[in-house]
């Protein structure tokens, strides 16, 4: 350690004399300067006194005050004290306990002095990371984006554009893009600063309703009109006159709705299923899809008259891919959010997670990145996201360690497949059989995957899974 570089100091409080002395000789080989506290009340006297020690190792059952009681004394005096709890009983509700009231983590005794080094070793990286994050400026204010969708690239300023010329009007618009990118935000927006703002907003996920209920629930229904229908009910184009609706997933719904979707579009009225009376109704639509419009018209599965009846003015949504500058915006946008609501503590980015999180291609959009910050943030032990509470599967994208070994394996496998799929020199059986192992295991067991991988049917893969270990066998 530099001559120069302030050594870290730990606060150990356990009522235990001998474990009190343990610890400290077990920490002064690494140079960290070790205090003591014999009861949870002279720990908290000892930090409120400051200056706040580095780390403290805080154990749970003791005379007088517990340890969980202390950890939260000592977490209202320093919403950043890193903790580490000690504890001779590992049971679940232990393990559970700890983290709800901000501990960093917790160890077993008898003590493991190496893993008492290496939890030590940890949390200070943890304390030099969340020092280093500094003061942390938002780049956005979220009053400013009271409609919820962020950015600042072009793309979208171009989106912002198209949305302030519809609002004036009643145009019919179709919003299009892959899932996740916001496509309800717009139309939400759009409603807003609309002249309908006033009137209901009403959004209907096409794909999610049955085919033989969605009719009822757009245009409702008359008692007795079909089994189950014991009274009459309004659909969401009468509950919604005067107002907005928005269809989302419209390249779901089936032609014969299409038709009558047409009709409303065309004529402004609606009849419900099993009635005879014709309702006017006053209502706009925008509708949405993340589907080919123009090949399900070629292919006659989307009615080409109500294609062109919605798709008076389209707004398409750029995947989170082609708008990369804009991530740091919407994550700082999702955290401020998550305080706001108090849905977690943290507030704060640091740069080197803000890097790997530009560096994702983000295939779910916007939604996967708002999910990742918000389980991020619940798992972050500070006050900021650091590299290490973002899900593996995002870190490993930025190359860490465990990148490079699920590249090797993916790539063997991929080679053993390309020999499975037919190569002149055929794998062995055995090798065959437990290649289809590996992929089928990493298809989560769903066979009609993993088949797909290998090349081959899934009778094929279940003839393959019930050779023998061992051809001789």
């Amino acid at each position: 350690m530099d001559a120069n570089t302030k050594s870290p100091t730990i606060l150990v409080i356990d009522d235990d004399a001998e474990i009190r002395y343990s610890l400290s000789r077990v920490l002064s080989t690494r140079g960290y300067v070790v205090s003591e506290a014999a009861s949870g009340e002279q720990g908290i006297a000892l930090v409120k006194k400051g200056p706040f020690p580095d780390l403290i190792y805080l154990d749970i059952r003791m005379t007088g005050m517990t340890g969980l009681e202390a950890l939260q004394h000592i977490r209202s005096a320093n919403p950043k004290q890193l903790v580490i709890l000690m504890t001779a009983f590992g049971t679940a509700q232990t393990a559970i306990e700890a983290m709800k009231y901000g501990a960093l983590d917790y160890v077993m005794k008898p003590f493991d002095p190496q893993r008492v080094l290496t939890l030590a070793e940890n949390a200070l990286k943890t304390h030099a990371d969340l020092r280093a994050v500094g003061d942390y400026k938002p780049t956005i204010n979220t009053e400013d984006y009271k409609e919820g969708i962020v950015g600042s690239s072009p793309v979208m300023q171009e989106v912002f554009k198209i949305i302030g010329q519809v609002t004036a009007s009643d145009v019919t618009v179709m919003i299009t893009g892959e899932s996740g990118t916001g496509k309800e935000l717009v139309a939400r927006s759009i409603w807003k600063h609309s002249h309908r703002a006033a009137k209901p907003f009403i959004a209907v996920n096409c794909a999610a309703i049955p085919e033989n209920l969605i009719e009822s629930e757009l245009f409702g229904h008359e008692k007795g009109s079909f089994t189950g229908a014991t009274g009459q009910r309004i659909g969401k184009f009468e509950l919604c006159d005067g107002g907005t609706i928005f269809l989302d997933e419209i390249g779901d719904m089936a032609l014969a709705t299409q038709t009558k979707i047409l009709r409303v579009l065309q004529q402004g009225d609606i009849q419900r299923v099993g009635g005879t009376e014709t309702i006017k109704v006053d209502v706009r639509i925008i509708a949405a899809t993340n589907k080919d419009l123009e090949a399900m018209v070629k292919a006659k599965t989307f009615r080409e008259d109500l294609y062109y009846r919605l798709n008076v003015v389209r707004i398409k949504m750029p995947p989170l891919r082609e708008r990369m500058d804009d991530i740091p915006q919407i994550v700082d946008f999702c955290v401020q959010n998550l305080v706001k609501q108090r849905k977690a503590r943290t507030s704060r980015v640091s740069p080197e997670a803000m890097a790997v999180l530009t560096r994702h291609q983000w295939p779910g959009n916007v939604r996967e990145l708002e999910n990742v910050v918000y389980r991020s943030a619940v798992v972050a032990q500070g006050d900021a996201i650091l590299v290490k509470d973002l899900p593996p599967e995002i870190r490993g994208s930025a190359g860490e360690s465990s990148a490079p070994f699920t590249i090797t394996v993916d790539s063997a496998i991929d080679f053993l497949v390309d020999q499975l799929k037919g190569s002149p020199e055929p794998l062995l059986p055995q090798i065959q059989r437990e290649v289809a192992l590996r992929v089928l295991k990493a298809s989560d067991g769903a066979e009609a995957p993993a088949a797909k991988r290998l090349g081959i049917t899934k009778a094929a893969l279940k003839k393959l899974l019930q050779r023998p270990p061992n051809p001789a066998g």
